[in-house]
C-alpha cells in the first residue's frame, strides 16, 4: 500500500512556472519521472491489475489529466518501466567473451536486487500475451531483439570455450531465455524453492559440456524402467461442480468456455460478470444462477483447463519415468495444435495472480509445487534406473523443465513461427535423458 506521506498529498496542477529556472521540457521530463517511480512503487505494492492511473497520479501528487498528458495508459507506463530495466541488462552483456563464464547468474542476481523487477516484469510478460493487449506487439519486438543478442553472444562464448561448440547457439539461446522467464515467475510463488541465479549457473556448467553427456558414475540401468504414476497435473481443492441437468450442463459449459476466452484476453480483474453474461447471450442474473461469484467462475476455468490437460497426459499414465518425462513435449504439441486457449488463459492468470490478494495466487502456488515435487519424483527414478545422469540433481532438473516449459509457452504466444515448444522440450529431454 502506498506510504502515508503519498496518500496525503493532494493533486496539484500542472503550471509551467511552479518551477524557476527549467525549461517546460526540463519540467516535463521531470513529471515523466516522478509518474514512473509511482507507478513502480503501486504496481510492485499492489499489483498491476488494481491500481489505478488515479492512483498513480495521486501517488505522484498531480492531476489525472495531467498523468494523461504525459501517459494515456497503464500498458504505456508499464512497458516503459520495464523496457528500462531491459535497457540496463543488455548494457551489463559484455560485448565479447573472456572465456571465463556465462554471465547469466550475475545477471539473474542483479535482477532480483533491483525493487520491483521480478514482479513488473511477470507482469507485463503474461499479461501481454494476449495479441489484443496494447504491449503484445513492443514484448514480441523485445523478444525477437533479445534473441538475436543472446544468439550472438552464445557464438562468442562457445568460440572461448565458455560453450561447448556441439551446442546450437540460437537454439540454446531460446531455452535459456524461456528457462528464465519461468524461473522468475515461479519464484514469485515459491521463494524458498526457486533459486533464479543458482539454476542459471547450474545450467551454464552443464553448457560446458557436450550434448547428452553422462557421468560414467552413472548407474547402470534396471530392466525395465520403474513405472511411476503420473501426479504432477493436477491441483487440489478444485471440485468439480454437480452435472445436473443436460440443459444445464450445456449452459454451464458455454459459460466456462466464454468466461476463459474472456480471462485470457481482459485479465481476471478487468472483466466483470456483467461482461460474460454479455459474451453468453444471458442475463447476469441468469449467469449467477450458475456460478454466484466471479470467484466460483474462476475456479471453473482453471478446473476445466486441468481437465483439458490432463486428459493428454493418460496416454502414458503406465509408462516408465523417463517415458512419461519425454512425453511432456508430445503433450506441448497436442496443446498448442489443439488447445492454444488454454496456453494463453494460463500465461495470463498465472502472471496476474501473482500478488497473494489474488484468488487464484494459492492454485498457482500449489500447482507449481505439486508439478516441481512430481516431475522431480520421476527424475529420481529415472536416475534409479540409470538413465537421468550422476552429475544430475533430479530436484534441480524438475524446476529448470517446469520453467522452461513455462516460458518456452510465453514465447510462443509472442512468436508461433520462431518458437516450437514441442521441439525445444524434445531437444532439452534428449540432452538430460540421452
Amino acid at each position: 500500500m502506498a506510504t502515508a506521506a503519498s496518500t496525503a498529498r493532494t493533486p496539484t496542477p500542472d503550471t509551467p512556472g511552479r518551477t524557476p529556472g527549467r525549461t517546460r521540457s526540463a519540467r516535463a521530463e521531470l513529471t515523466r519521472t516522478r509518474i514512473l517511480d509511482s507507478a513502480r512503487t503501486l504496481f510492485v505494492e499492489r499489483g498491476y491489475r488494481t491500481t489505478s492511473l488515479r492512483d498513480i497520479a495521486g501517488e505522484a501528487g498531480i492531476s489525472h489529466p495531467g498523468l494523461r498528458k504525459h501517459y494515456a495508459s497503464k500498458e504505456q507506463l508499464l512497458a516503459e518501466i520495464v523496457a528500462a530495466f531491459e535497457a540496463e541488462n543488455e548494457a551489463l552483456v559484455p560485448a565479447g567473451a573472456d572465456g571465463a563464464e556465462l554471465p547469466l547468474a550475475a545477471l539473474a542476481a542483479r535482477n532480483e536486487r533491483t525493487p520491483g523487477y521480478l514482479e513488473l516484469f511477470a507482469a507485463l510478460s503474461g499479461e501481454a500475451c494476449a495479441r489484443t493487449h496494447p504491449a503484445h506487439g513492443p514484448m514480441a519486438a523485445r523478444y525477437a531483439r533479445l534473441r538475436e543478442l543472446a544468439t550472438r553472444s552464445m557464438r562468442e562464448f562457445a568460440a572461448a570455450g565458455a560453450v561447448h561448440t556441439d551446442r546450437d547457439p540460437r537454439d540454446e539461446s531460446i531455452r535459456i531465455s524461456a528457462a528464465w522467464d519461468g524461473l522468475q515467475v515461479m519464484r514469485l510463488y515459491l521463494p524458498d524453492r526457486v533459486d533464479v541465479a543458482a539454476a542459471l549457473a547450474t545450467h551454464a556448467e552443464h553448457l560446458r559440456r557436450q550434448p547428452r553427456w553422462v557421468d560414467p558414475a552413472t548407474a547402470p540401468r534396471r530392466e525395465p524402467g520403474s513405472i511411476v504414476e503420473p501426479r504432477w497435473t493436477l491441483a487440489p481443492g478444485i471440485a468439480a461442480p454437480p452435472e445436473g441437468y443436460r440443459v444445464g450442463r450445456r449452459r454451464r459449459e458455454r459459460i466456462v468456455t466464454d468466461a476463459m476466452a474472456l480471462f485470457a484476453t481482459q485479465g481476471y480483474i478487468d472483466t466483470s460478470l456483467r461482461d460474460i453474461a454479455s459474451a453468453v447471450g444471458a442475463s447476469k442474473s441468469a449467469l449467477m444462477h450458475h456460478y454466484p461469484t466471479k470467484e466460483d467462475l474462476l475456479r471453473a476455468v482453471l478446473l476445466e483447463r486441468d481437465t483439458r490437460i490432463s486428459i493428454t497426459a493418460e496416454a502414458v499414465a503406465e509408462a516408465d519415468a523417463a517415458s512419461q518425462l519425454r512425453a511432456m513435449s508430445a503433450g506441448a504439441s497436442y496443446n498448442a495444435r489443439n488447445e492454444p486457449g488454454l496456453i494463453e488463459v494460463y500465461a495470463v492468470l498465472s502472471c496476474e495472480a501473482i500478488p497473494d490478494a489474488h484468488p487464484a495466487h494459492d492454485y498457482f502456488r500449489d500447482r507449481f509445487e505439486r508439478a516441481m515435487d512430481g516431475i522431480a519424483e520421476l527424475f529420481r527414478v529415472a536416475q534409479a534406473d540409470g538413465i537421468l545422469s550422476a552429475h544430475r540433481d533430479p530436484a534441480v532438473e524438475a524446476i529448470w523443465l517446469l520453467a522452461l516449459w513455462e516460458g518456452l509457452q510465453y514465447q510462443w504466444l509472442y512468436d508461433n513461427d520462431a518458437v516450437d515448444v514441442a521441439a525445444h522440450l524434445a531437444a532439452h529431454l534428449a540432452d538430460v535423458l540421452p
